[in-house]
């Protein structure tokens, strides 16, 4: 009954009552979606409720922190800590898309969503998402450029080429985000209209859309994993001649902490780039599978809850700069 009455306007209920299941799939104007979530069990439902709200929470004060950070403090006004406050910026946004409507769909046991809320949901998830990794991109050039010419740096990574790389980013994912969104929802829905997902995601929604030729889609989803494959070789070569560099280092020490920074960053990147491109690139199956959402947790809560370690709150400066913004003695 609720997917009937949600899901179909009244003229696709008369159809059902008049015609053959063709008439029905060219009348039918889907109003809204279900989304699965991750068990029909309550128990369990309120486990993962309660685990994302601690993310989600522990994600926005991490990132709020490197955000504060970064924009009182004058001593981070290099052109890495304005990459940073970008990231923080985005993962909060990225994560915020997502996660709390997913708990509130746990613990209300109500898993609609308008036709338009997982339309918006789409095109956001993958502007911040692509947006992202472009910024995660421009940063390792600039540790390329810190660390491979040292002499070049404040030429290469002036204030102006920091501004258009970051403004680039941004309006790169929200290119992204409308070439995904509008041919995803200019298909049309038919029969069931539940989503295999805690959230609106392309793949979820191909299989359940009654079009048989999605050229527009396939076609934007290869332009992005192509310019997803480029920009992954970039921040790979960028990190293989920061590696390259920080080996002919003379002091031990001063390696063992270019490899201790360097490496978890790649670490992150690699993560959420083969995650992002096994959910997009995965053959569709017609029955849910714990392996799709537990990937889809991958790259959409585990980076932004992990970047402002990784970047962030590892990093000294930054740790002395907070100290001093919450008026303390920072950390040690």
């Amino acid at each position: 009954l609720l997917l009937s009455t949600g899901g179909l306007e009244p003229t696709s209920l008369n159809a059902m009552a008049k015609g053959p299941s063709q008439d029905v799939a060219n009348t039918t104007t889907v109003r809204g979606f279900l989304l699965l979530g991750f068990s029909e069990v309550r128990e369990l439902r309120l486990v993962q409720a309660a685990l994302f709200l601690l993310v989600y929470l522990a994600t926005l004060t991490g990132n709020l922190l490197v955000v504060a950070v970064t924009a009182l403090d004058r001593s981070l006004r290099a052109p890495m800590y304005f990459f940073l406050g970008n990231l923080s910026v985005l993962d909060l946004c990225f994560i915020t898309v997502t996660v709390p409507n997913s708990v509130l769909d746990s613990l209300t046991d109500c898993n609609s969503i308008s036709f338009l809320g997982c339309a918006t949901q789409v095109f956001l998830v993958v502007l911040f998402g692509g947006s992202e990794f472009f910024i995660l991109t421009a940063m390792s050039y600039d540790r390329y450029a810190a660390i491979c010419h040292p002499l070049r740096y404040e030429v290469l990574m002036d204030r102006g080429a920091c501004v258009k790389m970051a403004t680039a980013s941004w309006l790169g994912g929200g290119l992204f985000g409308v070439l995904f969104s509008a041919p995803t929802f200019s298909l049309s829905f038919c029969g069931s209209h539940v989503v295999q997902q805690f959230f609106c995601d392309i793949p979820s929604l191909l299989k359940i859309t009654c079009s048989e030729e999605h050229v527009t889609i396939d076609l934007s989803v290869t332009a992005g994993v192509a310019t997803g494959v480029v920009c992954f070789v970039s921040i790979v070569v960028s990190y293989a001649r920061i590696f390259g560099a920080v080996l002919r280092m003379p002091a031990a020490e001063g390696r063992a902490r270019a490899f201790s920074t360097c490496l978890p960053h790649l670490a992150v990147v690699t993560l959420f780039v083969v995650t992002s491109f096994c959910a997009y690139l995965k053959p569709p199956s017609g029955s849910p599978s714990v392996l799709d959402l537990l990937v889809s947790v991958f790259y959409v809560v585990v980076p932004p809850a992990f970047n402002p370690l990784i970047y962030s709150l590892r990093n000294r400066d930054v740790k002395a700069a907070l100290g001093r913004v919450l008026g303390g003695n920072g950390f040690h």
